[in-house]
């Protein structure tokens, strides 16, 4: 299995991303790793964590799009990029089945797009990140920012794409689908919300279980949770506002309450650490772009290694699952979405 990844994509390139495209190779028999960027400073890595094996192939790229350059405007004149190489890599070879990125999403995003294309039947593909919830799983919110302006027919898809996405990466039998609003009730929301709500109602193949609050977004009741891509985005980035301050006066806390409290910390030290492990969204995996024709992972721009190596076991179990195939077959067997589609 060959996965490429952009070398130089994200805050902490090209080490970060290289340590975990060695870490997956050497977990991993059956993976082999593509690296993308300056090959040189590649090779330099590469020796840095003394990797002597035969599993990762470098090509040569000799720019890189970074957050400060327009994203389709990048992706057409930034030929030689490490991620426009990347996705052309991803396009052309049929043996490459996905790619990691921790770049600029609105680049990587667009890339997909115009390199890669839609699924037939899918009028908006949607950035889908899974997020740690209260019950020890995981919990899909799709989407967070790839379609601000949304039709009732886009979230009607959505919820059909993050239902395939959780039955074929997490074995889910019957994701509970839910649609994000500003009350339980079906009467609230917008005429976005209404719309969609009623769609979803009468769309086969999905356990639509009804509105959802933002406050509810981790309570793990839910298994995919459906808007349009501004609600998302902001939902999202409030829930990570939210698990930074409590971390935050958690220690502040600690801090102040004298030799008792430093004491007790001590004590709980592991439950610390693993809560922090769990909330670091750094530390998990990216965010897959389902609707395109070939496996695509945005990491977050501040991933480091273990990120980075999450993202690529993410490509790795969805093309194990054959997410894609039970993707279309999902669309296929679902006539109100093609007629949603053409509209």
């Amino acid at each position: 299995m060959k996965i490429v990844v952009d070398a130089f994509g994200g805050d902490n390139a090209p080490r970060e991303i290289i340590g975990g495209a060695i870490t997956a190779v050497n977990l991993h028999e059956d993976i082999e790793i593509i690296l993308t960027g300056d090959a040189d400073r590649i090779e330099d890595e590469l020796n840095y964590f003394n990797y002597k094996g035969d599993k990762i192939q470098i090509v040569h790229a000799s720019e890189m799009i970074t957050n400060d350059d327009v994203p389709t405007s990048a992706i057409k004149n930034k030929k030689d990029s490490s991620l426009v190489v990347a996705l052309d890599l991803l396009k052309t070879r049929d043996d490459v089945c996905g790619l990691v990125s921790a770049g600029s999403t609105g680049a990587v995003l667009a890339g997909a797009l115009l390199k890669i294309g839609r699924i037939k039947g899918v009028a908006r593909p949607a950035l889908a990140p899974e997020l740690p919830n209260a019950k020890g799983g995981k919990t899909l919110l799709i989407d967070c920012g790839a379609n601000v302006d949304s039709k009732p027919q886009y979230l009607q898809q959505f919820a059909l794409m993050g239902s395939a996405y959780m039955k074929a990466v997490h074995n889910m039998e019957n994701p509970r689908v839910a649609l994000l609003s500003n009350g339980v009730e079906d009467k609230k929301g917008n005429e976005l919300v209404h719309e969609a709500f009623a769609l979803l109602k009468q769309t086969e193949g999905i356990n639509f279980v009804g509105n959802m609050e933002a406050r509810d977004l981790l309570s793990g009741e839910y298994d995919v949770v459906v808007s349009d891509g501004f609600a998302g985005n902001v939902a999202l980035k409030s829930s990570e506002g939210a698990v930074q301050f409590v971390l935050q006066e958690i220690k502040n806390a600690i801090t102040q309450s004298g030799i008792r409290g430093k004491l007790g910390a001590l004590l709980l030290k592991n439950v610390f650490k693993s809560l922090k492990k769990k909330l670091n969204y750094t530390q998990s995996g990216g965010s897959p772009f389902l609707g395109v024709q070939k496996l695509v992972i945005k990491s977050h721009g501040s991933s480091k290694a273990m990120s980075i190596y999450e993202s690529i076991m993410q490509v790795y179990r969805m093309h194990e699952s054959q997410m894609i195939s039970n993707l279309q077959k999902g669309l296929q067997e679902n006539d109100q979405v093609e007629n949603s589609a053409k509209a």
